[in-house]
């Protein structure tokens, strides 16, 4: 086929004309027949696809996973399994409450999202740079994201229902408490941990299993933002995350991340002094030590951001055998909540596209849908069971079995101690962290307009340490609170 260097229409038409509009006459209205024209608007209208309601703003690049220890005694993911194996991944960091528009350094959580291009299928890990969440059950998502939102009324971001709902859900303490330190506005996409935060499941070639967390430690080191320069940068370049980690890439400073798990065998489960499936709480690494399983490397940005960064789409429930999911009732809410979300904003297909497409080949009998671009199974079979030699089941891969008791009804996590960690973290800091957390804290709280409010907050702060409480009380010049249990 000769190449030229003509514009064509989206049906691959040349355009003989794409300065002026098809119109009666030189002044006559447009006429519709310049179907051109219309292609081009309709289309432009449709560039934008739905903004994800959550970690809407978001940078990405491309790099690579490398194993540098062996735990095939853990777990029979192919991609984990020989030291030097090298993994190619795609990794999204995103802010959480924002719109696509809004500021990278702000005080939020980071998406830290990593996709692991693997020879058994795509493999998501879907986590934040905190180990822990602001709630426990999936149920109370839409509510907490709610608040973070902007008010149905006013159109302006609410501090009362902040706070309100906070004081009311007392298993955010230790969410908030990390949100409000230093480490609640890194100073670069680079210089901040990543965790998976939930408890998942590694199970090896016998099929024995462990629960596992994930930890990546950044090599860069961590830095943060002060107050008033994560400030002062929003107003001046409200992009500058974004910006830093493309000109890193581009300069040959290729960010990098050591890769570690915690471990626990599958009866501790039942003893261990927290539930290790609550997310909103962390396993001490004097239980269950870190141990290192391999180094992530980001080397290349992406070529085009909306095809890359944009239409990527991630889920907790895009496994590979090896890795299951556990009782997390917060996981077990995103296992749906995610795929849902992309199917709604990017397309019943979205796993099809380029940025999305696993480099095995996939088969199945999923047909039709928008956007189906492949040849939709041409004229194979499209059911299961078949007389026809179609994919079948591999029973070897089906996940690991777990005992489950009790009666079907909605309950609460059998553990309610939610000061204990939070306090832990305060007295953990320096006078200056504290310090500079009270004042984080105070700021917030201030504009919260129901006095009701701020007290029944400042209650969990003494709950988790006095000292806490007491700053943070006299800081929004109320009352220290008396005989709190």
């Amino acid at each position: 086929m000769t190449k030229n260097n003509n514009l064509t229409t989206s049906w691959g038409a040349p355009v003989g004309d794409n300065q002026n509009s098809m119109t009666a006459g030189s002044r006559g209205p447009a006429l519709i027949q310049d179907v051109h024209l219309l292609e081009k608007l309709a289309h432009f209208n449709r560039e934008r696809v739905p903004e994800r309601v959550v970690h809407a703003k978001g940078a990405g690049a491309h790099g690579y996973f490398e194993v540098t220890n062996d735990l095939t005694k853990y777990t029979k993911a192919a991609f984990l399994s020989e030291v030097g194996k090298r993994t190619p991944l795609f990794v999204r960091f995103s802010t959480v409450a924002g719109e696509l528009g809004s500021a990278d350094t702000v005080r939020d959580p980071r998406g830290f999202a990593v996709k692991f291009y693997t020879e058994e299928g795509n493999y998501d890990l879907v986590g934040n740079n905190t180990p822990v969440f602001f709630i426990r059950d999936a149920i109370k998502f839409p509510d907490f994201i709610h608040t973070q939102k902007r008010d149905p009324k006013t159109h302006l971001k609410n501090p009362t229902a902040v706070w309100d709902f906070w004081s009311l859900s007392p298993e955010s303490l230790h969410q908030v408490t990390i949100l409000m330190s230093d480490r609640g506005i890194p100073a670069t996409l680079r210089h901040m941990h990543g965790f998976g935060s939930h408890t998942f499941k590694w199970v090896n070639e016998q099929g024995e299993g462990v629960w596992i967390k994930y930890h990546f430690k950044t090599e860069q080191g961590i830095k943060n933002l002060s107050v008033e320069a994560s400030a002062k940068m929003a107003g001046e370049n409200p992009d500058y995350h974004t910006e830093d980690l493309f000109n890193a890439i581009e300069n040959g400073d290729f960010p990098s991340w050591k890769l570690c798990v915690q471990i626990m065998p599958l009866e501790d489960a039942n003893t261990y002094r927290f539930d290790p499936f609550d997310v909103t709480k962390v396993w001490s690494q004097k239980d269950y030590p870190l141990i290192e399983v391999g180094r992530m490397v980001l080397n290349k940005n992406p070529e085009n951001y909306f095809a890359e960064v944009e239409q990527a789409t991630f889920s907790p429930g895009t496994l590979v055998p090896g890795i299951d999911v556990s009782p997390d009732k917060m996981l077990q809410g995103r296992l749906f909540a995610y795929h849902d979300a992309h199917r709604y904003r990017v397309g019943a297909n979205h796993q099809m596209l380029p940025i999305n497409r696993p480099r095995n080949e996939v088969q199945n009998y999923q047909r039709d849908g928008q956007m189906r671009f492949d040849n939709n199974g041409g004229g194979s079979v499209y059911y299961e069971p078949n007389s026809f030699g179609g994919p079948t089941e591999s029973p070897e891969h089906k996940q690991a079995a777990y005992p489950v008791s009790g009666l079907a009804e909605s309950v609460a996590y059998d553990h309610n101690d939610h000061y204990t960690q939070a306090g832990d973290l305060y007295r953990l800091m320096s006078e200056e962290e504290r310090s500079r957390l009270v004042a984080n804290i105070v700021a917030a709280m201030k504009p919260v307009e129901k006095e009701e409010i701020k007290h029944r907050q400042i209650q969990h702060f003494f709950k988790a340490d006095p000292d806490y409480g007491t700053r943070i009380a006299k800081g929004l010049g109320l009352a220290v609170p008396q005989g709190v249990k």
